[in-house]
C-alpha cells in the first residue's frame, strides 16, 4: 500500500526526519491561505498521485504567493498516468544546493533488507542503475548484525556523499531504517535528499510503500489508504477478498493460486496474447469468490475473452464450477469463456458445467490458445 507524499512526510516527521512543513489542499481556493501559513517567498505546488514522473508531467510547479491559486487550479484535475489529481501539497520552496538519493527496500535475491544510496539523486534511480551503476552504493543488512554506524559511513563514502554531510545524513538514514522496520515497509525512499544553501540536510520528497500483508497490525497506516487511487474494479475485488491487479490486455484471467496465475499470464504472452488482469481467487473452496471474479471481469469493456484456469488442490473443482454457473446466472455475458478444470473433484465439476451447457479442457496450453483465438488475436505460429 503506497502513501501519498504528504502522508509519508507526516510519518517522516514523527520519526525525526527533517522535512519541509507543507499543507495539503483539495481546492485551489485553499491555496493562498496555505501559502500564507507557510510564509516563504515562494512555494512548490505538488500533485498528490501514487505514480512517479509527476514533475515531467507538469504536476510540480514553483509559484509565488500571488500565483499559487492559479497554479493549484492548473494541477488539480490533471490526468497523470491515468490518475486524476484531487489533492496538491503546498511546500515551502527550498534553496537546494545538492541532491542525493537514499532508500531502504527488500533485496529479493538475498531475502534481506538493503540500504541504497547515491549522489545521483533527483532523477530516476532506475536510469542511473541502468546507465551508471557505479554511482549507486548499497549494503545488504545481516539481520543478526543489524545496521551499524560503520556500515552507513561506508555506504555514504561509496555513494559519493561529501564528508561534510555524513553526520546529518547518517542520522537521517538511521531514523529512516527505524521507520522502515516499524511500519512494515516494502520501500522507504528519499529522492531527493537535499543539502540546502545553509548546509542543512532534509528530505525534500518522501515515498513509502507498506506491505499489505502486515496491515492487520498497522491499523493507523491502513486508514491512510486512498480509495481514489484504486479503480472501481480493484476496489470491488479487494472487498471480495480477491487478489486483483488490472492490466491493459484483452484476455481476462481467473486462476487459483498466485504461482499458477503468473504462469498463466506468462503462457498467454508466450502465445501472443495479452492478459487483462492478474486475478487469484485463492485456495479456498468459496463459490462466492468465483461469482465476484466474474462480475469484476465482465465490467471491463476491454476484455474480449475470459480464461478460467483452475488446478484443484485445496480448491475444489465442483465449488469453482458452481460459482461460475451462479455468476453467469447473475451476470450473463456474451464474452467467449474458456475453462481449464483439473484436480480435486474434477469429475463433479465437469458434470456441473455440462448441465449448464459449458465444457472444460484439461490442457493449459489448449485453453490459453483457445482464449487467444476467442479474443480475435492470432496465436503465434510454431508455439
Amino acid at each position: 500500500m503506497k502513501l501519498h507524499e504528504y502522508q509519508a512526510k507526516q510519518l517522516f516527521g514523527r520519526f525525526g526526519i527533517p522535512v519541509p512543513v507543507g499543507v495539503m489542499i483539495t481546492t485551489a481556493a485553499g491555496a493562498p491561505a496555505a501559502a500564507a501559513k507557510i510564509g516563504t517567498a515562494k512555494v512548490v505546488v505538488k500533485a498528490q498521485v501514487l505514480v512517479g514522473g509527476r514533475g515531467k508531467a507538469g504536476g510540480v510547479k514553483l509559484a509565488a504567493p500571488d500565483q499559487v491559486e492559479a497554479v493549484a487550479s492548473q494541477i488539480l484535475g490533471m490526468d497523470i498516468k491515468g490518475l486524476t489529481v484531487k489533492k496538491v501539497l503546498i511546500d515551502p520552496a527550498i534553496d537546494i544546493k545538492e541532491e542525493y538519493y537514499v532508500s531502504f527496500t527488500l533485496d529479493r535475491a538475498s531475502k534481506r533488507h538493503v540500504l541504497i544510496a547515491s549522489a545521483a539523486g533527483g532523477v530516476d534511480i532506475e536510469e542511473v542503475h541502468a546507465t551508471t551503476p557505479e554511482k549507486i552504493a548499497q549494503y545488504i543488512i545481516d539481520p543478526l548484525v543489524g545496521l551499524r554506524d560503520y556500515h552507513i559511513r561506508q555506504v555514504l563514502k561509496d555513494g559519493g556523499f561529501p564528508a561534510a554531510i555524513h553526520g546529518q545524513t547518517a542520522s537521517i538514514i538511521k531514523q529512516l531504517y527505524l521507520l522502515f522496520l516499524s511500519c512494515d515497509c516494502n520501500l522507504a525512499e528519499i529522492n531527493p535528499l537535499v543539502v540546502t544553501g545553509a548546509g542543512d540536510v532534509i528530505a525534500a520528497d518522501a515515498k513509502i510503500d507498506i506491505d499489505e500483508n502486515a496491515l492487520f497490525r498497522q491499523s493507523e497506516l491502513a486508514a491512510m489508504a486512498d480509495p481514489d487511487e484504486e479503480t472501481p474494479n480493484e476496489a470491488k475485488a479487494k472487498a471480495a477478498g480477491l487478489t486483483f491487479i488490472e492490466l491493459d490486455g484483452s484476455i481476462g484471467c481467473v486462476v487459483n493460486g498466485a504461482g499458477l496465475a503468473m504462469a498463466t499470464m506468462d503462457m498467454v504472452n508466450h502465445f501472443g496474447g495479452k492478459a487483462a488482469n492478474f486475478l487469484d481467487i485463492g485456495g479456498s473452496s468459496n463459490p462466492q469468490k468465483v461469482t465476484a471474479a466474474m462480475e469484476v471481469l465482465v465490467a471491463n469493456p476491454e476484455i474480449k475473452s475470459i480464461l478460467f484456469n483452475i488446478f484443484g488442490g485445496i480448491t475444489r473443482c465442483d465449488d469453482v464450477a458452481r460459482g461460475l454457473v451462479t455468476a453467469l446466472k447473475q451476470a450473463p455475458t456474451t464474452l467467449p469463456l474458456v475453462i481449464r478444470l483439473t484436480g480435486t473433484n474434477e469429475a463433479e465439476g465437469r458434470e456441473i458445467l455440462k448441465e449448464a451447457g459449458l465444457t472444460a479442457v484439461s490442457s493449459m496450453v489448449d485453453a490459453v490458445k483457445e482464449a487467444i483465438r476467442s479474443a480475435g488475436e492470432p496465436v503465434l505460429a510454431g508455439r
